[in-house]
């Protein structure tokens, strides 16, 4: 079984070197002492959310947490970056899309208030949902061993999509799932996955799916409007398909 993550500030973890002690304190050191109850001589891996790795082992507890020496160092390999662009959606589907999102491999996740959202973040509201969607994806990243922590970037309108697409140019691939789509993923990441492209964004309408409006702004920006299949996916679970069809485009599974 794989070693449980527990994440430690990026200042901390430029600290740690083969053979070196560290005290794993503060709620993740008392989540390792007092609700795991690491073993002595367990491993544990401690990582700084920016993709960088240190295998540990348990040595004895501290007065609130573990006692660990580090026994190696590693950076985990991120290859293309995947972000989720998540519409809000109500009855928590867009948190159990995110959740999974991150579990599969997304690197950063947008949230996106769009036409046919019904849920809207506004004033103390935003602050609350933005840090429940951070909150999850800690979760989620800590329970698929990640040491990468995706972030959770500021609500996005349409228009900020668009001013995103055509900044990032042909650096990105921007593929909006759509139900009535003629051009399937698979012909997509087909003909547009090349070594130029460095990031794969998958745009995720709401419960009413995208606007005729939305896709015409960005179409007209340079994203593809792509077809995952015959089904019809929720809000939750299409980003999940498509993140999963680019791993195995990728060769990451």
């Amino acid at each position: 079984m794989s070693n449980a993550v527990y994440y430690i500030s990026p200042e901390d973890f430029e600290s740690l070197v083969p053979g070196a002690a560290y005290s794993l304190l503060g709620d993740e050191g008392h989540h390792a002492k007092t609700v795991k109850r690491a073993e002595l001589g367990e491993g544990i891996d401690l990582v700084n959310g920016l993709g960088n790795r240190a295998v540990t082992r348990v040595e004895g507890t501290v007065d609130g947490g573990l006692l660990l020496t580090v026994q190696s160092l590693a950076l985990d390999e991120l290859g293309i970056s995947i972000y989720l662009v998540q519409a809000l959606a109500k009855g928590d589907r867009d948190i159990q899309a995110i959740e999974m999102a991150t579990e599969l491999g997304a690197h950063g996740i947008v949230p996106w208030s769009a036409d046919r959202s019904i849920v809207r973040w506004k004033m103390e509201r935003a602050a609350k949902a933005h840090a429940k969607w951070q909150n999850t994806v800690k979760a989620a990243a800590k329970q698929s061993r990640r040491a990468l922590l995706p972030p959770v970037y500021q609500l996005h309108s349409t228009a900020d999509l668009a001013d995103l697409t055509q900044e990032l140019g042909e650096r990105a691939l921007f593929l909006l799932l759509h139900e009535q789509a003629n051009y399937r993923l698979s012909q997509a990441l087909a003909e547009h996955l090349s070594p130029d492209v460095e990031e794969v964004y998958f745009v995720v309408g709401p419960e009413g799916g995208i606007s005729p409006r939305e896709l015409e702004i960005l179409e007209q920006a340079g994203a593809h409007t792509v077809l995952l299949g015959p089904e019809v996916l929720r809000s939750s679970t299409a980003g999940a398909a498509a993140i999963s069809a680019l791993n195995l485009a990728l060769g990451r599974w």
